[in-house]
Formats: structure tokens, C-alpha cells, sequence
């Protein structure tokens, strides 16, 4: 069929959020998105967070979230406004600003902690943030952590109809995204800037969410509304183009990856395949297994 005539890829459904709540001190959020929501519709992704636009106050005290682990995911943060600075066990570290993206494999295990910059922290600002929980295969989750910091001006800009999307990780429209993944993912962020149609060849089979972070969206044949912080999951089967409409100044992010089929065991800071492996995660962490922080 002619891509130009492709009846666009089918909305499967919408989701809604969970209430506003306080991770540590420094990360008001409302989680869009958890394993117990459901694992396989999600695979290969976990868990979201979005901490919408918020002010603080200049503060002597750095805001976050303290020393504390994970084992057999990646953690993925995205910087909008404000500046975060993380610290691990392995050794990885470094701060992140708006536009920013900070790709943390946890791995075997790793215990870090988040905050705010020290020069956040002392002037205030706003402050907007979205983490990203992606999953492990089983014969990943005990890899050597990793830590990749990716700066704005490393991701390549595409124009793609009315918004011009930033590419994080994977292929679109010859274009590679700098982070490194362990599946097969692509990650990008649009902001419209004008009201239009944005369309995007994703492959058939993975896994395509979309969450808009702020501006309502309509997508699929019948144009169903996504609210702002809501997320909608297209078709696995379906092979038509990922097709949004919004009005100018929406921002999108888009996650699309192949699904890892293999159970999902989720527990407090760990995703591993079986309670067992969950188990002898918090023994490791307990015993000093996974290091400390310094």
C-alpha cells in the first residue's frame, strides 16, 4: 500500500495517571505508568514518572532523593527545566540540565542517589523532570552497570511535519539517536510548532506508547483524544504510521521498543523474572554486594 494512503496505526487505548505524589523531597511526580498496570503491554518499559513544571525556592539544602538502590532495569531521566545531579556506586556521575538526557544502567546493581544541583538548589527555579523505568532481558540484568550522560545538543533534530522531534535512542528517518540500549528502542521528544500532524514510521511488532506532557493530543484512524500526562498504547499488529495530531506549543514523548516476552517480577527498587532472583537482590544490597556510597 502507499504510504501516502496507509491508514494510520490503530490507538489500542488511554490510559490515566496516578494521583500527584512526593518522591524524596525533590520530585513532585505523577506516576503514568507501573509493572502492575500491566508488564507484557508495557515490555519493554517499566515505569514513568513526570514531575510537571514546579517552583522552588532557593534552599541551603539540596532537594531529592537519597542513597538507595536498583537491580535488573535502567533508569532513563529526562531534564526539561532544572538541574539534577546523580551519583552511583560504580563510579558514574555527573549533572544534567534542560534538554539533557541521563541513561543509567542499573544491571547487576548499583545504589545512587538523585538531587538537585548545588547551583539549583541556591537560586531556584523551575523545575520539570520525566523518568523512564526500561526493563532488562534476562541474560542483561547481571551486566556491569553503566552510566551514560547525553547532552541536548548531541540528539539529532528531525522535522516531522508540525513538530520538530528530538531523537534520543534508535533510528528514525536516517537518523541515529546517541544513547545506547541493550533491545531494540527509540525514543524522541516533539514539540509542535504549529497546530498540524506529526507521522512516524515505527516498526510493527514493538511496543508504541505516547504521552504527552503537556497540550492534548488526538491519534489513530478516528483521532481519539490523549489528555495532557494520560498515555496512549497503538497496535502491536498493526503496521500503519504512528499518526498525532495537536495543537501548537504540545510537547510528546514517544517510546517505542520490542517487546521482551519473559516474565516480570517488580518489587520496590528491583525487576528481575522470578521472586527467587528478587529475593536475593535485597540480600546482595543488604550485604554490601552492590557498594555504597562514598
Amino acid at each position: 500500500m502507499d504510504k501516502g494512503t496507509q491508514t494510520p496505526r490503530a490507538l489500542q487505548g488511554v490510559f490515566p495517571p496516578g494521583p500527584d505524589h512526593w518522591v524524596g523531597d525533590g520530585f513532585y511526580v505523577k506516576t503514568v505508568f507501573w509493572p502492575q498496570l500491566d508488564a507484557q503491554m508495557l515490555s519493554p518499559f517499566l515505569l514513568l514518572d513526570h514531575g510537571a513544571r514546579k517552583h522552588f525556592d532557593p534552599s541551603a539544602v539540596r532537594r531529592g532523593v537519597g542513597e538507595h538502590p536498583h537491580r535488573g532495569f535502567e533508569t532513563v531521566t529526562f531534564a526539561y527545566e532544572g538541574e539534577v545531579e546523580h551519583r552511583d556506586s560504580a563510579g558514574g556521575g555527573g549533572r544534567i540540565g534542560p534538554g539533557d538526557v541521563q541513561w543509567m544502567t542499573a544491571a547487576s546493581g548499583i545504589v545512587h542517589e538523585e538531587k538537585h544541583s548545588q547551583a539549583f538548589s541556591e537560586r531556584g527555579g523551575d523545575f520539570e523532570m520525566v523518568q523512564l523505568w526500561v526493563n532488562l532481558p534476562a541474560d542483561k540484568k547481571m551486566s556491569e552497570p553503566r552510566y551514560q550522560p547525553l547532552l541536548d545538543r548531541e540528539f539529532p533534530r528531525l522535522q516531522l511535519g508540525a513538530a520538530e522531534a528530538r531523537l534520543v535512542a534508535g533510528n528514525l528517518d536516517g537518523e541515529t539517536g546517541p544513547a545506547r540500549t541493550h533491545t531494540p528502542i527509540t525514543t524522541l521528544d516533539l514539540r509542535f510548532h504549529e497546530d498540524g500532524t506529526s507521522e512516524l514510521e515505527l516498526p510493527a511488532g514493538w511496543t508504541t506508547l505516547v504521552f504527552p506532557l503537556e497540550g492534548n493530543v488526538t491519534a489513530g484512524p478516528n483521532r481519539a483524544p490523549i489528555a495532557a500526562r494520560h498515555f496512549g498504547v497503538f497496535d502491536r499488529d498493526d503496521d500503519g504510521a504512528v499518526q498525532l495530531h495537536a495543537s501548537k506549543g504540545a510537547r510528546v514523548l514517544v517510546l517505542a521498543g520490542e517487546p521482551l516476552n519473559e516474565p516480570v517480577v517488580a518489587y520496590g527498587p528491583f525487576v528481575m523474572n522470578t521472586r527467587e532472583e528478587i529475593s536475593q537482590a535485597f540480600r546482595d544490597y543488604q550485604s554490601g554486594k552492590m557498594g555504597r556510597l562514598l
